[in-house]
């Protein structure tokens, strides 16, 4: 059983849960950007959750099916539709062969996600599918006239025929633990105070931030850190004082330092904020 890609908007990757493991031979873990997404899109269709779908950035892909596949789309909201007819989000969708599923624009968040019964079923590289965009490991970027091979369907069944999606905020409020390099900065709950615009600057390895409203970063030491090790949710604060929270291709060492750390429960959250959208970090400590 085979997928023919017969449209990319502007990115489209494989991915799946990731491949940890591998941080002392220099290589991140990746994986999807919004694990919860993917998990629910494999949960719809009958997969177990860590099955490989398509990452999608703000849609326009399309898809055509070789076979009957059971697909669904999760993540940003995005319209679709199966041969011009429109379909559900977060729903279960069947495709006869010769079927096309079309993905319109997100209106809000930046990534959607579709998963297939069954999973892609490209070559695993250490352990995972998924492409790292910073590393360039795992396979190509989608692209027109790509063939995706799909695996043996699970001999579970979809339990679910759709899930409720959230209506995102207005501003994103994300949970963060200071440190550990708070004190680096002259009133390191600055970060706390106001809130931050999500940067154009933003894509798989970190969403860079802009001051909205409240006081700047100021560093309290001039000098740099030596490489240390970083987790993803870190918020590192280079010498232009703009914040970014580094996401799943986030390179595992770094200098600048790190002035808090987003909670693993809403790095998912922070994945889905495009340029534009407000955030304010609450502390948790």
């Amino acid at each position: 059983m085979l997928i023919f890609i017969e449209r990319v908007g502007p990115l489209a990757t494989i991915q799946d849960l990731g491949r940890p493991g591998w941080f002392d031979s220099g290589v991140g873990q990746a994986g999807a950007a919004d694990r919860a997404a993917l998990r629910l899109a494999n949960r719809l269709v009958g997969n177990p959750e860590d099955l490989a779908g398509i990452e999608v950035l703000l849609g326009g892909l399309a898809l055509r099916a070789d076979g009957h596949l059971t697909v669904a789309v999760t993540g940003a909201p995005v319209p679709a539709s199966v041969n011009g007819t429109p379909v559900g989000h977060a729903s279960v969708l069947e495709l006869d062969e010769g079927k096309v599923l079309r993905l319109g624009l997100a209106d809000s968040g930046l990534r959607s996600y579709v998963a297939v019964r069954g999973g892609i079923d490209v070559p695993k590289v250490l352990g995972s599918r998924s492409r790292d965009t910073l590393s360039g490991i795992g396979p190509a970027p989608l692209r027109v006239g790509t063939q995706l091979p799909v695996g043996h369907p699970p001999r579970s069944l979809p339990t679910v025929e759709f899930a409720p999606v959230p209506v995102p905020p207005e501003v994103l409020a994300v949970r963060a633990v200071p440190g550990p390099r708070a004190d680096w900065f002259t009133e390191p709950d600055r970060l706390f105070a106001g809130s931050w615009v999500v940067s154009p600057d933003t894509d798989r390895v970190g969403v860079r931030l802009d001051r909205l409203h409240g006081p700047p970063l100021v560093r309290a030491i001039g000098g740099e850190l030596p490489a240390e090790g970083v987790a993803l949710g870190s918020v590192q604060v280079p010498p232009s004082g703009q914040p970014v929270v580094f996401l799943a291709d986030h390179p595992i060492t770094g200098g600048y330092p790190v002035i808090a750390v987003v909670l693993d429960a809403d790095v998912d959250r922070v994945a889905q904020a495009r340029p534009g959208d407000r955030l304010r970090f609450v502390p948790v400590r």
